[in-house]
């Protein structure tokens, strides 16, 4: 894999962070900007309807604003449409991981009936290119979304002055009694790994075996599911991965009250008390998240 460095973007992430890239797909110009019309181009789906962008709106953070993503013939999926800022830094894709990699994660909203229900050969062959060629110049694409330059990148860039008094104080909440570091790591904002909160949990002996959650890891738990990006997180409403909470103070009340309880429940997860001025603040810092969203470069 070679590293790409953000700052070659101009985006201050806090720290050097490094974009792995796979030496057979190297970004280019070219092939960045393909993606970009491909992301774009509804003939990818059956019948003409909707493209990569009818759930990933750049004017949204490239999320969709609705609870559960609608595909053609406006068939709802399973799960809400996740933001794609800063995806080229992870490590599983989907709500459940069942991608390891962005160049097999991009076909798969093609294919999938609820979504664009078409055979990746038939699309490929519309828009004139291979089924490999699709999936590189995509991958490449998502790999240009990124976020950053936010009031709290600033902030620990030494600008003292980026964040309010309000918005240090929630950034103390999170690291402290918030206990929000304990998924929400680093300069993504995530730990690129699965946990149970309770959200939409479902006893597997009352709901027909159909437990959602992680299921890549054959030992994982049942209702585990990837920690979400924090960037942008204050345009990307509503929120988890079944878009059940409506609002940042939803999520804050969530994680203040210990989730929802389960026999897998996150050992990380438990009520915090938090005080109606410190909910105040935390939501806040949250809110400091959003920056700056470029894309279509290499």
């Amino acid at each position: 894999m070679k590293p790409l460095l953000a700052a070659a973007l101009a985006i201050p992430l806090g720290l050097d962070l490094y974009m792995p890239i796979p030496e057979e797909n190297p970004l280019t110009v070219e092939k960045i900007e393909l993606g970009r019309r491909l992301f774009n181009d509804p003939r990818l789906s059956r019948d003409g309807s909707v493209s990569c962008a009818s759930c990933h709106d750049p004017g949204r953070a490239f999320s969709d604003g609705r609870r559960i993503a609608v595909g053609v013939f406006g068939r709802e999926g399973r799960r809400h449409a996740p933001a794609l800022i800063n995806r080229g830094y992870g490590r599983a894709f989907f709500w459940d991981g069942r991608s390891l990699s962005l160049e097999e994660q991009v076909l798969k909203p093609i294919e999938d009936p609820n979504e664009m229900d078409l055979p990746v050969a038939e699309a490929a062959s519309r828009v004139g290119i291979t089924a490999d060629a699709v999936a590189r110049a995509l991958a490449s694409y998502v790999r240009s979304i990124l976020s950053g330059n936010s009031p709290y990148d600033r902030f620990i860039n030494n600008d003292r002055h980026a964040l309010s008094t309000v918005e240090q104080a929630g950034l103390q909440i999170f690291r402290g009694k918030g206990n929000c570091t304990a998924c929400h790591v680093g300069p993504n904002f995530t730990d690129e790994r699965f946990h149970n909160t309770g959200v939409a949990w479902r006893d597997p002996s009352t709901s027909s075996g159909q437990v959602a959650g992680y299921f890549a890891d054959p030992g994982a738990s049942n209702g585990t599911f990837k920690t979400p990006t924090l960037r942008e997180i204050a345009r990307t409403a509503p929120y988890m991965h079944d878009g059940s909470l409506a609002s940042l103070g939803d999520v804050v009340d969530f994680y203040d009250r210990g989730g929802n309880r389960n026999p897998h429940l996150d050992s990380q997860i438990r009520p915090l008390n938090l005080t109606v001025e410190e909910k105040q603040a935390l939501a806040a810092f949250l809110k400091s998240l959003s920056g700056s969203i470029h894309e279509g470069q290499p």
